[in-house]
C-alpha cells in the first residue's frame, strides 16, 4: 500500500491524537506564537490519524466555520498559493477528516525512502484482494475467493490488522461475514468517498480480445 501512499502523498504521524484532558487549563489559542494557525499545525502534527474539523474546533475553542477557514487557508498556503513557495507537505481533508501528507510532486524522491523498507508494502495478493473488496462490497471472503481463484483468508486478516477494511454484516442466505473498506482506505487512497473509485470498464478487455482467448483455448 506504501506506493499508493507514495502517489498521493505519505501521512505525517506521531503521538496520539489531541483531545482536552480533564482539567486542561483553558488556552486562547490567539495568544500563543502564531496564533490559531500554529495552534492547529501543531494539532495536526501529532495526531495519528485524521481529525474532524469539529474536533480541532473543540479544541482550540473555536467556531468550527472559523477553524474549516482556516484549514482551508492553511492548505492553500502550503501549495504556494499564497505567494510563498510550495511546501514539501500538504493539508487535505479526506474521508475522516483534515491530515497532514508528503506533496504529490515530492512523491520520487519520497519513494527513494519508502522503498528502501521503511515502510511496509502490501503483498501484490493483498493489493488485488483490497482491489476486489473495494470493487464489489459488501463482499465475503468467499466471494473474493471465487474472483482471485485462491484463499484469501490470511490476506484478508492483514488488511483488517491495516485498518483497511472491516466487518460490515453477515450476509442474509450463508450467514458469511461481508467486508467493505473504511475511511482508513479512503484516506490513504487521498479520496473522500468510494465514488473517486476509478472505473474498470477502461481496463476490460474488448469483445475482440475474449474472442481470441476463447479461440486459444
Amino acid at each position: 500500500m506504501s506506493e499508493d501512499r507514495i502517489a498521493d502523498g505519505v501521512a505525517g504521524t506521531g503521538t496520539p491524537e489531541a483531545g482536552v484532558p480533564e482539567g486542561a487549563p483553558e488556552v486562547d489559542v490567539a495568544d500563543l506564537p502564531g496564533g490559531a494557525e500554529a495552534a492547529l499545525e501543531a494539532l495536526l502534527m501529532v495526531a495519528e490519524g485524521p481529525v474532524p474539523a469539529e474536533r480541532l474546533a473543540a479544541v482550540v475553542g473555536l467556531p468550527a466555520h472559523e477553524v474549516r477557514a482556516l484549514l482551508a487557508g492553511l492548505a492553500a498556503e502550503y501549495r504556494g498559493e499564497t505567494g510563498g513557495r510550495p511546501r514539501g507537505f500538504e493539508l487535505r481533508e479526506g474521508a475522516t477528516g483534515w491530515r497532514v501528507y508528503s506533496a504529490r510532486a515530492q512523491q520520487d524522491v519520497v519513494a527513494r525512502l519508502v522503498r528502501d523498507g521503511q515502510t511496509a508494502r502490501l503483498s501484490q495478493a493483498a493489493l488485488e484482494t483490497l482491489a476486489v473488496i473495494a470493487y464489489r462490497q459488501p463482499v465475503t471472503r468467499g466471494q473474493v475467493s471465487a474472483v482471485r481463484g485462491v484463499n484469501v483468508d490470511g490476506v484478508v486478516r492483514t488488511l483488517l490488522a491495516r485498518g483497511l477494511v472491516a466487518e460490515t454484516g453477515q450476509d442474509p442466505l450463508t450467514g458469511a461475514a461481508l467486508f467493505g473498506t473504511t475511511g482508513e482506505f479512503l484516506d490513504r487512497m487521498g479520496w473522500t468517498s468510494l465514488d473517486e473509485l476509478p472505473p474498470l470498464a477502461p481496463h476490460l478487455p474488448g469483445l475482440d480480445a475474449l474472442e481470441d482467448l476463447g479461440a486459444e483455448r
